[in-house]
């Protein structure tokens, strides 16, 4: 059971350090409570504190991590129901279902092309992260499938059978992977939920509705599992939002930790064609889907969903940046000009996508702007003359090319001569204000 703030404060230090961010334990305390701040963030609290506070520090819905390697995904951890409110933390992990009688030469052709669906967006790689496999009725091809898919794929694991012996093959060919484990039920529980404990494995709670769901999870955090995804069953859209909406709303505000654990949807039943499935997908992965499961990839329907994720799981407090640094456009030479602007994500692949338009190979230097715009950060003084000159000289770009002639962007113009004092000998030339005429700009040199 959640503690009060007050109650949390009791087994605070009462130091009032202001190390935490808060003036006071008791602010801090209150913080805690409400899901607002993370225990971590007391330098002072005792061991025996905080193994007390744990449950009040722990988030309404508990962090599920899944799969291993460069795939790996935690989904869950959320404290908010809105994004606005703060953010949204762990992405929704995408999933393409896999039949166990697939042949093997079949399954190997799917692998290698879904394994190509990746695409760079802002600096990121986005792509999937998950294979749904499910159990054919045949526990030894299931468990070869599974050995496949995770020896030779980056691509990590739903394993799906009702068949506890199926199961304990595919896991013991695959629990150097992680996988997830799908599903307990009430006439399994008991089976699954040891398996699960026994390899430490996250495990799926499968029900009819959200009420069914409470005392099967009680019984299988009863048995000590903490790492659990929640199937209510539904399989028609509504009714399927619905379910969303109020183990979301249970679990952050009825603080109902029989519920408090991310979600797997499987928009692949309810749907008779993969558009129509990348649509529902679509909805689940704004409201509340941890884990979403598609009858197929294609790069028409999982490049959108992508980018909806991107766009809903991205903090809208902390813009998106690219790291500080010389960035070679084409193939540049000792003679090739030099561009500056910042590092908000957006500024540097709208410069950057010019300048490949032109088909002028130039260096671009990115400054540290602290992910604000040329015009914002300028006027916030993150791009002002004398940091960008101490910028240019650092970076190493002087030897790389011969001439010494900076092209700044035309709403920075003010900064020309703070930088001409500050790096003697330079030409700086102000560059078009709008982004568009960069090509232009360049050809015309």
């Amino acid at each position: 059971m959640a503690l009060t703030g007050i109650q949390i404060f009791k087994l605070l230090p009462k130091t009032n350090c202001k190390e935490c961010g808060v003036p006071t334990c008791l602010a801090f305390a209150m913080n805690l409570a409400s899901g607002k701040a993370e225990l971590d963030a007391c330098p002072y609290v005792s061991d025996e504190a905080r193994a007390q506070l744990a449950e009040a520090s722990a988030p309404p819905i508990r962090p599920v991590a899944i799969g291993a390697g460069v795939r790996k995904l935690t989904v869950g951890g959320e404290t908010v129901q809105y994004r606005h409110e703060k953010t949204f933390f762990n992405p929704t992990g995408l999933a393409a279902l896999v039949s166990a009688d697939t042949a093997e030469g079949d399954l190997a052709a799917k692998l290698k092309a879904w394994n190509a669906l990746q695409f760079e967006r802002v600096g990121l790689n986005l792509r999937p992260e998950l294979i749904a496999l499910k159990d054919a009725g045949d526990a030894d091809s299931f468990a070869a499938r599974a050995k496949q898919i995770a020896k030779t794929s980056e691509f990590n694991l739903i394993l799906m059978s009702e068949n506890i012996d199926a199961m304990k093959a595919a896991v013991e060919a695959t629990a150097f992977k992680r996988p997830l484990i799908y599903a307990a039920t009430e006439a399994n529980a008991d089976d699954f939920g040891a398996l699960a404990k026994e390899k430490g494995l996250p495990l799926a709670v499968k029900a009819d509705s959200v009420e069914a769901l409470v005392p099967l999870t009680d019984k299988l955090t009863g048995m000590g599992l903490k790492d659990l995804v929640l199937d209510p069953g539904s399989r028609e859209v509504k009714q399927s939002m619905e379910d969303m909406v109020a183990i979301r709303r249970a679990s952050l505000k009825d603080l109902n930790r029989s519920v408090g654990f991310p979600t797997i949807t499987f928009p692949c039943e309810m749907a008779a064609n993969l558009d129509m499935e990348a649509l529902i997908a679509a909805t689940h992965v704004a409201k509340y889907g941890a884990i979403v499961v598609l009858s197929d990839f294609t790069g028409e329907s999982l490049f959108p969903l992508l980018l909806e994720r991107l766009n809903i799981f991205t903090d809208p407090q902390r813009p998106m940046t690219v790291t500080e640094g010389i960035y070679e456009i084409g193939t540049p030479d000792e003679n090739s000009p030099v561009l500056v602007t910042t590092n908000f994500a957006l500024t540097y692949f709208i410069v950057s996508g010019e300048i490949e338009a032109s088909r002028v190979p130039a260096y671009l230097l990115i400054k540290d702007s602290e992910g604000l715009s040329v015009m914002t950060a300028w006027a916030a003084g993150k791009f002002s003359g004398d940091d960008v000159g101490m910028f240019v000289k650092k970076c190493g770009i002087a030897d790389k090319v011969k001439h010494q002639e900076l092209i700044i962007p035309g709403y920075a113009a003010a900064i020309a001569g703070d930088m001409e004092e500050e790096l003697p000998g330079w030409t700086i030339t102000v560059g078009p204000r709008e982004a568009a005429h960069i090509a232009g700009f360049l050809k015309a040199r």
